[in-house]
């Protein structure tokens, strides 16, 4: 990998591009996560810490997401040669025990840190209601009445 900097700098920018790609993918998983809430949900969401909503997202969404945002991942990095030396060379140091986890596939890793940046958003979001709800619900309102007009 050594000497490869403007590969690995175009992959960056593939892994970046790939993510920003995926995220729109969640809308509709995220809005039939709610829709089919179940009052053990509502409950756990209601009886939860501050972050339950969002680990309610997560635990509905996050492998049906993962399904959805793979493939975007994977054609943004394909074009990139880089992403199949790194799969190789990261695969030889999982076997050796060098390498953790999702990080011995760029796709997958690039998937899971998607994922992990939908569900940050998600958990700020959660804080800035939680700490302001008449703000929220303020915005909320706003937001209804312009679409209304």
């Amino acid at each position: 990998m050594l000497g490869a900097g403007k590969d690995a700098d175009e992959l960056e920018v593939a892994m970046n591009k790939a993510a920003e790609q995926a995220v729109p993918q969640a809308k509709l998983l995220l809005t039939n996560a709610v829709k089919t809430m179940t009052v053990a949900d509502a409950k756990g969401i209601l009886t939860g810490g501050d972050n339950s909503v969002t680990q309610f997202f997560r635990n509905k969404t996050a492998a049906p997401l993962a399904v959805k945002f793979l493939p975007i991942v994977k054609q943004a990095t394909d074009r990139v040669g880089l992403a199949q030396k790194y799969n190789q060379f990261a695969g030889e140091g999982v076997k050796f025990g060098l390498i953790k986890g999702d990080a011995g596939n760029i796709e997958q890793y690039v998937t899971d840190k998607a994922l992990d940046g939908l569900f940050l958003m998600i958990g700020e979001e959660e804080r800035a209601i939680r700490q302001n709800p008449a703000a929220a619900a303020s915005a909320i309102v706003s937001k209804v009445f312009a679409a209304l007009q």
